[in-house]
């Protein structure tokens, strides 16, 4: 197999990794952009989201199509739920405090890992794709579910840019983040939106844990990864920019997929943290960040 060819793989494979990224970096950057909290549990949340889709997945062992089915469902629900009452027992009463809820989120990391590997285990486990079809191209098979994970990303995308600027609620958010107390002022419910925030967050992390998982194994420690990424896309693309979130995952995953196999995966994340540096140094605020007034 020629370069060309090489490259092509090399490229699908960033996109599948792009794909996975940006939907855990979109839900970071919706958090920390509607409610300025940075939430250092959001890896845990994506770990969460796997573990509960192979146990899901597990009561369907002769039906892989309906066990992912159910969990691409109860999964995003269940995360959800979890996060919207850690936002109502903790956040809440911390009323948001930047300083204390970077603390309280590192508390609800350990408390979320350490449930996991109690109830779960130290063991990775599987979860069968829903489909292994392989799609025969010119130079190679390539994985149709892989395809199929682009493909789910790219429509989760269209519709959180659509809830965002074509509905009511997302015009309520958009509010919410422009300013927070003459929102309030107007009759938004600010402690709600912000429950609400802090679960879709964490849905959407959970959603893409759901759609890895079939490629990696579930397992207690793997939220590590996730949000360390999360977090460089977020600083590139600009903290509180889902425009820059997307645009900057794009790039993080693609250079992440190709260097890893023309290379290794540890040149790619020397890159990865190389380019948050010079972000750093030369846009504090970020590739695409917006002023807040």
């Amino acid at each position: 197999m020629g370069l060309g060819p090489f490259f092509f793989l090399a490229t699908l494979e960033g996109l599948v990794q792009a794909s996975v990224l940006v939907l855990t970096a979109v839900g970071l950057a919706l958090v920390f952009g509607v409610m300025r909290v940075v939430n250092v549990a959001h890896g845990e949340f994506f770990m969460l989201g796997a573990v509960t889709a192979w146990f899901v997945s597990s009561l369907f062992p002769d039906h892989p199509a309906i066990g992912f089915i159910a969990a691409l469902v109860v999964s995003p629900l269940f995360v959800g739920t979890v996060a919207f009452i850690s936002d109502r027992l903790i956040l809440r009463r911390l009323k948001y405090n930047a300083e204390s809820t970077i603390v309280a989120t590192i508390g609800l990391l350990y408390v979320l890992q350490q449930s996991v590997l109690m109830s779960y285990g130290p063991d990775a486990r599987p979860v069968d794709p829903p489909f292994y079809y392989t799609i025969r191209l010119p130079w190679f098979g390539y994985s149709s579910y892989k395809l199929f994970v682009i493909a789910a990303a790219a429509v989760l995308l269209g519709l959180i840019w659509f809830a965002l600027k074509r509905t009511r609620w997302g015009l309520i958010m958009r509010a919410t983040q422009f300013d927070s107390e003459t929102a309030q002022a107007f009759g938004i419910p600010v402690e709600r939106v912000y429950s609400a925030v802090f679960a879709i967050g964490a849905a959407l992390a959970a959603v893409a844990a759901v759609l890895i998982v079939p490629i990696q194994q579930a397992h207690y420690l793997m939220g590590t990864d996730p949000l360390l990424l999360s977090f460089t896309v977020v600083i590139i693309g600009g903290l509180g920019s889902i425009q820059g979130t997307i645009i900057a995952a794009v790039l993080i995953g693609l250079s992440d997929g190709i260097l890893s196999v023309f290379f290794s995966p540890t040149l790619a994340k020397i890159v990865s943290t190389l380019l948050v540096a010079l972000v750093l140094v030369f846009r504090p605020n970020g590739l695409f960040a917006k002023a807040r007034r």
